[in-house]
């Protein structure tokens, strides 16, 4: 409703009530609480488009550094490899502890003289039965 049809609801009835002008100011407004809900969804939606657009753009930027990252670790192991393959080998072992023996959850079903712990019954890694026949 604009301001001047408002003024000839006054001036229309100037002894009644403003009921009589209410429909048509209740129309009104209702008419702009619509356009703000709309208005409002619009601006959602375009933000959340936006969130989605950074959220999958960080992603990807995310996986691309990580593999890079792993392209790195694996030519140094696979240079470390080929300097000096006990290290490597003696490196990949205490991982496998690391991962295989944790604090609170150490339940292994392992023969002593395994290649698991061949590291620490010998600390070249060299296998002492290595020519012997496993125990029946």
């Amino acid at each position: 409703m604009s301001a001047s049809s408002a003024r000839t609801c006054r001036s229309r009835t100037p002894r009644t009530s403003s009921t009589a002008c209410a429909p048509s100011r209740q129309r009104e407004a209702a008419e702009f609480r619509a356009e703000g809900a709309g208005a409002a969804n619009r601006i959602r939606a375009t933000a959340d488009r936006e969130v989605t657009i950074i959220k999958a753009e960080a992603t990807r930027e995310g996986e691309r550094t990580r593999g890079e990252g792993d392209a790195e670790r694996n030519r140094i192991f696979a240079e470390a490899f080929g300097r000096d393959p006990d290290f490597f080998g003696f490196y990949r072992s205490m991982q496998a502890y690391e991962q295989g023996i944790k604090p609170g959850d150490t339940r292994m079903l392992l023969a002593p003289d395994s290649e698991f712990f061949k590291y620490f019954t010998n600390p070249l890694g060299a296998n002492t039965n290595a020519g012997a026949q496993p125990k029946r």
